[in-house]
């Protein structure tokens, strides 16, 4: 299952509609913002992954076996979960997450307060997908680089993300792509605090 298919099934539909309760926003702009979130959340992965930190993500893996895509419910209101996914935030996006939840708020119409917990929700999910998948076809930290390298370009068999617009809003060097210089302008380190 690639992460297109996840998010557009039944756990996209529990993700969107849980937050949208949770937050008491309405549905679309709970969409609005998974699907800008998780490409930022992947891209940032694959960056920090191709700049040698495969092998953190890779150990940070072995706490995400993809359990929690069989449970997306259990994630909604509990305070330790919240805990998880902004640490899990602070590992990825490092000192641009609060630049990163300026970009999707201007995408979602949602405040800054609310796309943060929107992160956190969407962080160990990302994780338990990318879990999963290094379980199911046994990878090694090069392998974790490739499947992201595969999710975010869509190379290989994976269809990529749809990026649905994101690609303007992070294309910090105005060449109509998203590339390796806009996403180094972007996000910032992997475990490195």
């Amino acid at each position: 299952m690639d992460i297109n298919s996840l998010l557009s099934g039944s756990v996209g539909q529990q993700i969107v509609g849980s937050a949208a309760k949770q937050l008491g926003i309405d549905e679309s702009q709970a969409q609005s913002a998974v699907s800008t979130a998780v490409p930022v959340l992947l891209t940032a992965l694959n960056k920090n992954a191709q700049n040698g930190g495969a092998e953190a993500i890779s150990n940070a893996l072995e706490q995400h076996d993809g359990g929690i895509l069989d449970s997306i419910t259990s994630l909604f209101g509990q305070s330790s979960n919240q805990q998880e996914g902004l640490g899990i935030l602070s590992h990825i996006l490092g000192d641009k997450q609060q630049e990163v939840e300026t970009v999707i708020s201007q995408k979602s119409g949602l405040n800054t307060s609310q796309v943060t917990q929107i992160l956190a929700l969407l962080a160990p999910v990302v994780m338990g997908f990318l879990g999963k998948q290094k379980n199911s076809q046994g990878l090694d930290a090069n392998g974790i680089t490739s499947l992201l390298g595969g999710l975010v370009n869509g190379s290989g068999s994976s269809e990529g993300i749809n990026f649905g617009g994101l690609e303007k809003l992070l294309d910090q060097d105005g060449d109509g792509k998203l590339g390796a210089s806009d996403v180094m302008g972007m996000i910032g380190g992997f475990f490195k605090k």
